[in-house]
């Protein structure tokens, strides 16, 4: 008598040749991106290495250091003026990348995305590992690390518009929120793994907190070489549908949507009319502002970038300064905001594809946000308990809407029912949207770094929340009326 089908084999018959390929997909793309984060993380760590106070270093034995309170910090950054340093190498790396990100969505659509992916980590683990040199090199030069920065600010460019786009060439439109809410903790995944690994060095040899992180995206970039399948009909697999076909009635009137087709089209100048017979040209960088709803989402993501990543490069150095921690124990603990940021992708990704209203998700969430960062400020420093509390409610709350607008929300517009089925927008409306949003990631750090006081800078990103949700009142607005039955309503995103 034979035996029945073992469990574990039963498991992987209920999932179709399709799945594996899809989960495959989604798995690797978010450990190549993982890997990009990673790598950008170390700075951060490293700061407070750079420029700490000597005189609490116990045991140096010299006399001669015991009035000299910056005998062991790294010149150039030994001198008063290091915030403004720190500053222009975090500004160097995202304002390189603001300005890369619009020219690398439309190089992203050109190109094929398993060479670029491949040549933008190699790169990026060359300049990260630069970086991490000039501490055995001896190198005290601010302009080696600033040109440092600059060239790994543009080649990591390659890595968010080509892993969107190739996820969705994967993924349709049904749980999509869900889908790339639990797809995009790659991110904090990234900010944790960078900070545990640049902490497990930057005490006794800073440049390996360099060295290793760019070793891991290097060899991602090798596996991507390998084994990264772009479109599932490479494979025989089966494409998505990217609209929902049960809708009754688009909120956007059909001839409205052939005008803006036909706009786009006319753009780009390439499209023949005869869509179906010939396959679809990238879509202009002008035709991709004028989808529905990218210029709201990519200006709200500047302020909630903003927020974002003035946390990203000096969360560590203000719970150090406020409560007298080591730089490893506070980068340590500066990852449980980014704990926090992977539990808030997910909720806004679950709320929005079931409400349907991806505005209002994001903009519920930024209103909480800013009274919740005020309040952090004054009681963040009372106690441990408090300080992993607030951080991973301000976490959930400041990251919850950058990771829905630059990941659902993205791919939402890139498969716009306007584009009538031409997915060749997906990597430049993501360019667009990051790229404004890298805007404010470069303009974060530098004002934090301007600011006098760590008050000041809190100030700074509750008017940046609060900023966010006016831009992002209209589209609101449209989708709450939508609910109240003045339109249909839909799931997933609603067309805007």
């Amino acid at each position: 008598m034979r035996s029945a089908v073992p469990p574990g084999i039963r498991c992987i018959q209920a999932f179709t040749r399709d799945s594996w390929y899809r989960g495959f997909t989604l798995v690797l793309t978010f450990l190549f991106y993982t890997s990009y984060h990673l790598s950008r993380k170390p700075i951060s760590i490293v700061k407070s290495e750079l420029h700490k106070n000597c005189s609490a270093i116990a045991g140096h034995g010299n006399k001669s250091h015991l009035d000299n309170d910056t005998w062991c910090d790294w010149a150039p950054f030994d001198k008063p003026n290091y915030k403004m340093l720190f500053g222009a190498l975090d500004n160097s790396f995202l304002i390189a990348y603001a300005i890369g990100m619009f020219f690398s969505g439309m190089f992203g659509e050109r190109l094929p995305l398993r060479y670029y992916l491949t040549v933008g980590m190699l790169l990026s683990g060359l300049f990260t590992a630069l970086f991490g040199l000039g501490f055995y090199w001896q190198i005290h030069s601010i302009w080696y690390y600033v040109f440092i920065q600059i060239a790994n600010g543009l080649v990591q460019t390659t890595g968010w518009p080509a892993v969107v786009a190739c996820v969705g060439n994967w993924f349709g439109k049904g749980k999509r929120g869900l889908i790339m809410g639990i797809w995009n903790s790659h991110t904090s995944v990234g900010n944790i793994l960078g900070s545990l690994i640049a902490g497990s060095f930057v005490s006794y040899a800073w440049g390996l907190s360099f060295i290793v992180p760019g070793g891991i995206i290097a060899a991602m970039g090798i596996v991507c070489f390998f084994f990264l399948i772009e479109y599932p009909e490479d494979v025989g697999c089966t494409s998505p549908q990217h609209h929902d076909q049960t809708e009754q009635e688009p909120l956007l009137r059909q001839d409205s949507e052939d005008e803006i087709f036909t706009s786009l089209n006319n753009d780009e100048g390439s499209i023949n009319p005869m869509f179906n017979s010939v396959q679809p040209s990238a879509i202009s960088f002008v035709g991709a502002l004028k989808i529905p709803g990218v210029v709201e989402f990519s200006l709200a993501l500047l302020f909630a970038k903003l927020v974002s990543y003035t946390f990203l490069f000096w969360l560590p150095l203000y719970i150090s300064s406020v409560a007298h921690l080591n730089p490893k124990a506070a980068g340590d603990l500066s990852t449980l905001f980014d704990v926090g940021g992977i539990i808030g992708g997910i909720l806004a990704g679950i709320i929005s594809d079931y409400t349907g209203g991806r505005a209002t998700t994001c903009w519920v969430m930024l209103i909480v946000a800013a009274p919740m960062l005020f309040l952090y400020n004054y009681i963040g420093k009372n106690g441990l308990g408090t300080i992993i509390g607030m951080l991973i409610f301000c976490g959930a709350l400041v990251n919850g809407p950058y990771a829905l607008i630059t990941t659902a929300v993205a791919a939402d517009l890139g498969t716009h029912k306007c584009l009538k089925g031409n997915s060749k927008a997906l990597s430049t409306v993501t360019a667009i949207i990051d790229g404004t949003g890298s805007i404010g990631a470069a303009l974060g750090p530098l004002l934090a770094g301007v600011l006098s006081n760590w008050n000041n800078m809190f100030y700074m990103l509750i008017t940046s929340d609060l900023l966010a949700c006016l831009l992002l009142s209209r589209l609101v607005y449209k989708e709450i009326r939508g609910w109240c039955g003045s339109q249909p309503r839909t799931r997933g995103f609603k067309e805007i």
